[in-house]
């Protein structure tokens, strides 16, 4: 695995599987030479359902192989992910959200809806919000066309576990799901 620091971080995908900071376990995995859709998995695995979007991300990538897709796991954000997204024409990213519904509830926000959605929710435990994130791209300019969010909602994300609680490892599949629909309406 090649390891790069932030300041040499690649603009363009050029790697098979890379990390994203000298020391997390962010990864990127391409499928295809050229990736349409950038699917970003956001979480701490740490903290028990905080880590669904990387659970879901693990999920896909061992139940699928798709053609012209990027898996990144982005681990709890940097502002070195804001090149992946800005180099990627589509981009799905699978997220814990607050969607005021029971846990392990799946909901799939695209374009203005996922803009909604991010700017109605600021608050974040990771180090670089995601709103924030998508401001910085959206600065310079190239915003993906489309993009979507996949939010599961979380029972707990404070609580020190590397497993979901059982309403949202139950959602995993449905999350992953929501990924493939987009990706085959996306594509075809």
């Amino acid at each position: 695995m090649k390891m790069y620091p932030p300041d040499m971080m690649p603009t363009a995908f050029s790697s098979k599987l890379l990390s994203t900071t000298p020391y997390s376990t962010t990864t990127l995995a391409m499928e295809g030479e050229n990736p349409k859709t950038l699917v970003l998995a956001i979480g701490n695995l740490l903290l028990s359902d905080e880590g669904t979007g990387i659970h879901v991300l693990h999920y896909l990538r061992s139940h699928h192989t798709i053609n012209d897709v990027c898996w990144l796991d982005g681990g709890t954000l940097s502002f070195s992910i804001a090149g992946f997204i800005e180099n990627s024409p589509e981009l799905i990213v699978i997220d814990a959200a607050e969607l005021h519904a029971a846990p392990g509830t799946v909901k799939t926000f695209v374009g203005p809806a996922m803009d909604a959605q991010l700017g109605a929710c600021k608050l974040s435990v990771h180090e670089v919000g995601l709103v924030d994130l998508m401001d910085m791209v959206r600065l310079s300019e190239r915003l993906p066309a489309r993009r979507a969010l996949v939010g599961i909602q979380p029972l707990t994300m404070a609580q020190w576990d590397d497993k979901p609680s059982p309403a949202v490892a139950k959602a995993i599949p449905q999350a992953a799901q929501a990924v493939l629909d987009l990706i085959q309406e996306w594509h075809s």
